[in-house]
């Protein structure tokens, strides 16, 4: 009786999804190509601040500051065109 339960269950939530993509509105090319820029900004600012958190010299630290600084700054400019 349980595996009946289940595989409704999982019926429903495949329904669900698939609700959920016809009700959003297909992304042109442009707008996947900033999704995967934003997307690779944001994994690269946090691979930045990991780094800085463990970086120990001046120097560094000023390097990973102002590549997060730039990071910004694009992902800024970004939010900025997606309006």
């Amino acid at each position: 009786m349980a595996r009946g339960f289940e595989s409704k269950a999982v019926e429903a939530q495949q329904q669900e999804a698939t609700e959920r993509r016809a009700l959003r509105p297909a992304m042109t090319p442009q707008d996947a190509q900033r999704a995967a820029e934003r997307g690779t900004l944001m994994l690269a600012r946090t691979r930045a601040l990991s780094d800085l958190q463990r970086a120990c010299a001046p120097a560094h630290r000023a390097m990973l500051e102002q590549a997060i600084r730039d990071l910004d700054i694009r992902l800024a400019a970004l939010a900025t065109v997606d309006r």
